[in-house]
């Protein structure tokens, strides 16, 4: 099957020194809009996925991202979200990066070259078949997460991707590949740029619509979400106002008392 890096390919554009501040807003905003219309070309690869994910956390697995340098960071950005937005343990969603958390912030060199630390790292989480492991890579290349999702394979856990090259090894590795075929990046080989933005739009849309198949939503609202600062609290009393048609004042009183949306509803509901 050939495969061709798409996201390795020379830009479109070309003199980008001596374009204008204006002129390279412009044509950087033009790429980006590919971007959404690539993903939508990839929803039914993204639904198979996330049918699959469901159906684990369901029965008690976990979901693990692995990746390497901007899309590591981007698993992680997801995972770290999912708590707060959505009151799940933080054991729940996992982000792994190659070369550990100081590649979160620095590059770990050829730290993504590793064959074998991929499933280490893995294991160090007693990985099970209950799971699912997502490999992003835009390269579709990275030894690191390709073998760590070959290993996964071998011991019966189920494997998803997201690449941005068509037909790449990472592909043809995972059982449920997502491909977002973006093209060449403004800036060449610049793959946190298009590449980047639909990897992140299809995270938003893996563990937000997992997290409400699994009951974290309510009507339209975050009703689980960790009450971390005053503005999550500020919101958390509107929603117990609209939802209960009661005061402010009642509804900062149940807030406090139950710690917690749902919580608050449920129990005023309840007569407590």
């Amino acid at each position: 099957m050939s495969f061709t890096k798409t996201t390795e390919q020379d830009s479109n554009y070309n003199h980008l020194e001596k374009m204008s501040i204006s002129e390279l807003l412009s044509n950087i905003n033009n790429e980006d809009k590919i971007v959404p219309t690539a993903v939508e070309k990839a929803l039914p690869q993204v639904e198979a996925l996330v049918s699959i994910i469901v159906s684990k956390l369901k029965d008690g697995g976990r979901l693990f991202y692995m990746g390497a340098g901007t899309s590591g960071r981007l698993g992680i950005l997801d995972a770290s979200e999912c708590p707060p937005t959505f009151g799940v343990s933080h054991d729940l969603v996992i982000g792994i990066i190659a070369g550990g958390d100081t590649a979160i912030r620095k590059a770990v060199e050829f730290a993504e070259d590793s064959e074998s630390q991929g499933w280490e790292d893995l294991q160090s989480y007693e990985i099970s078949n209950k799971d699912v492991v997502i490999g992003i890579a835009a390269s579709g290349t990275t030894p690191y997460v390709i073998a760590a999702l070959q290993a996964c394979n071998t011991n019966n856990i189920s494997t998803g991707c997201i690449t941005c090259n068509k037909n790449s090894p990472l592909s043809q590795t995972a059982q449920y590949p997502i491909e977002v075929i973006v093209g060449p990046e403004f800036v060449t080989g610049s793959s946190r740029m298009k590449a980047g933005t639909a990897q992140k739009l299809v995270l938003n849309m893996i563990t937000t619509t997992t997290m409400i198949q699994l009951g974290h939503i309510k009507g339209n609202k975050m009703v689980d979400m960790q009450l971390s600062n005053n503005k999550l609290v500020d919101r958390g009393t509107k929603m117990i106002m609209a939802e209960l048609s009661i005061t402010e004042e009642e509804a900062k009183t149940l807030l406090k008392r139950h710690k917690d949306v749902r919580s608050s509803i449920k129990n005023y509901n309840n007569g407590n």
